[in-house]
């Protein structure tokens, strides 16, 4: 298996689920909200429908009354009659396209608010298991294609039959029945291909759901990670990746488009032939018994029939957009009805002020069923204490954080804050109160100073760089050509590792919390500036409990007490000298990281 491509975003979705109506009556809540819209656009498309059937009439009457007498007068008021409907008729689709667009917009905008208000209150075990794009691509392109059909195609569902029922009507009663029977002669063969082929559409659609969620993921993973892949010479590896991506999208898309469109020569096939019978049976019937059969009326079916099989053609159509529909809401109401597994319970009450005495009792967790990374941990921190947390990687370190803020429920025990169990307490109150600075640094778009002032925005100027001054971020800032006020990308493009760790840092100062939490906090930052920042954490940190997760033991000598996790417990635990007179498992660790700098 060594140097074969495997291709990790190939895995699709199950499409098996039958064709679900309940999708479509769950989006009519977004329809409904704007109902009123939907009501004008219904009574414009009804008016638009009867207008235009008045043209067949008009001209049978011309064929067989003003043509035969030479009523010139006659012809040039229903030429007049004929431009005056077909103004009427381009106002009012243009009337109708107006209103379509507005509701249209509407949705889009309410649908995806829904969303992403969903997804920031999902918690982090969601996007664990998921790639970006394949949640992107949800929240963009399959809103978008819903939107279009919610705003049109919904109306058109019941204007295409209300408009063949007219056409029938108008025919059987104003121009001849028995021709009328003629003209519906098809619609049973109509019915039995659509049957045939309805299941096959669905699947071949919600393939292509499939695949293009595929691609997107794929090609955000790639954007994000274009530096290591360059750095790794990655590229034509990736770009073959890329093309079979490109190639089953590509596959699986005609063959859709295959089936879809069959339904087209289909329907062409079944008007030519009805319309075919209209005038073989109009010639055979001209001059018989039947004295009210004329030229006029012939022409006139036909001109009948003709429209009869557009909506019929459209129904097929959006038969097709309602099975594309369908696929993607399915997938949309898949994010709407994930659970949001941490959240605020009912009956959860405010955390207080807090001093910032923490307890873990007996706590255990595992992200996986059955392998567990936290095995009945339990200590306690005290106000004001600073706590370090080191061990190998996957020992649980930043487990014992992220259970701490509540950003994964936990699997037994119980953590209290000043006695208080943070599992019956709402989530802002305990996160107002608490100073998280992740491993994971991420600069927002905006400039510097709105990146310091993202977790607490009604802080002032000063306050803001007084915070960064407080970190010695402030040393880089005022050398950039704008200072505070430099634009910023995504991610802090054009910024250091370093200088992005210390505009966040910056930011979980202005906070001002109880409880500091510090992930790998100064990882990324040079010796030099690590000297610094040590410093501002030693003002930070008087007066509040932290935790501090570090594998650079240089940087926890000071703090109250070091808790060394190994295989999810607690192995040992004391201040710095203690632990380096047990000479356990934290000596060996630091000797070990102590050696290199002797020989150096």
């Amino acid at each position: 298996m060594a140097g074969k491509r495997r291709n990790t975003f190939n895995i699709d979705e199950e499409l098996d689920a039958p064709f679900n109506w309940k999708h479509l009556k769950r989006a009519g809540g977004y329809v409904a909200r704007h109902k009123g819209k939907f009501i004008k656009s219904f009574l414009i498309s009804l008016l638009a429908i009867l207008l235009s059937l008045l043209t067949p009439l008009l001209t049978m009457v011309v064929i067989d009354n003003f043509i035969p007498n030479r009523n010139i007068a006659g012809i040039v008021a229903a030429g007049v009659v004929f431009i005056a409907v077909s103004g009427v008729i381009v106002l009012c689709n243009r009337a109708r396209s107006r209103l379509n667009s507005l509701s249209g917009q509407h949705i889009i905008s309410e649908m995806r608010a829904d969303v992403f208000a969903h997804l920031q209150r999902l918690p982090f075990d969601y996007y664990d298991s998921r790639p970006a794009g394949k949640i992107l691509v949800r929240v963009v392109n399959y809103i978008n294609t819903v939107a279009d059909f919610l705003s049109s195609g919904l109306i058109n569902f019941i204007i295409e039959p209300l408009a063949m029922i007219f056409i029938v009507v108008y025919a059987a009663a104003f121009v001849s029945w028995r021709m009328t029977l003629i003209m519906l002669c098809g619609v049973p063969l109509f019915a039995v291909y659509i049957f045939l082929i309805k299941s096959k559409q669905r699947r071949a659609w919600q393939a292509v759901s499939n695949k293009s969620s595929n691609m997107t993921a794929y090609l955000a993973e790639n954007i994000n990670g274009v530096r290591v892949t360059q750095a790794f010479s990655r590229e034509a590896e990736n770009q073959g990746v890329m093309e079979d991506q490109l190639k089953e999208n590509r596959r699986v898309w005609m063959r859709a488009v295959r089936i879809t469109h069959s339904m087209w020569p289909v329907i062409t096939l079944l008007a030519n032939l009805v319309t075919a019978a209209i005038y073989a049976a109009g010639v055979a019937m001209l001059g018989g018994a039947d004295d009210g059969l004329t030229v006029g009326v012939v022409i006139a079916m036909a001109g009948y029939a003709g429209r009869f099989w557009g909506p019929l053609q459209n129904l097929g159509n959006l038969y097709n957009n309602l099975i594309n529909t369908v696929a993607y809401l399915e997938r949309i109401f898949q994010v709407l009805d994930e659970p949001v597994t941490v959240s605020t319970f009912a009956g959860a009450r405010e955390l207080p002020k807090i001093r910032g005495n923490v307890t873990f009792m007996d706590v255990t967790f595992e992200y996986d069923p059955g392998i567990p990374v936290l095995k009945g941990v339990t200590f306690e921190a005290l106000e004001g204490e600073s706590i370090a947390l080191v061990g190998p990687t996957g020992a649980g370190k930043s487990t014992i954080i992220n259970l701490l803020s509540r950003f994964y429920n936990i699997g037994g025990g119980t953590v209290f804050i000043d006695g208080h169990d943070i599992s019956e307490v709402t989530l802002p109150s305990l996160r107002r109160q608490m100073g998280i600075m992740l491993q994971d640094t991420f600069i927002f778009s905006g400039n510097i100073i709105e990146n310091i002032r993202y977790g607490r925005l009604d802080a002032t100027d000063a306050q803001c760089i007084q915070a960064a001054k407080t970190v010695f971020a402030d040393e880089f800032i005022s050398k950039l050509q704008k200072g505070y006020y430099t634009p910023v990308n995504e991610r802090g493009e054009g910024l250091s590792a370093g200088q992005k760790q210390l505009i966040s840092f910056a930011r979980t100062m202005l906070s001002d919390p109880r409880i500091l939490i510090l992930d790998e906090a100064t990882s990324s930052i040079d010796t030099h500036t690590e000297r610094l920042v040590q410093e501002g954490i030693a003002r930070l940190l008087v007066g509040r409990t932290s935790f501090i997760v570090a594998h650079r033991l240089s940087t926890i000598r000071n703090c109250t007490r070091i808790l060394y996790i190994s295989g999810g417990h607690i192995a040992e635990q004391g201040s710095h000298d203690e632990l380096i007179a047990q000479k356990g498992l934290y000596y060996a660790l630091y000797m070990s990281q102590s050696a290199p700098e002797a020989d150096a």
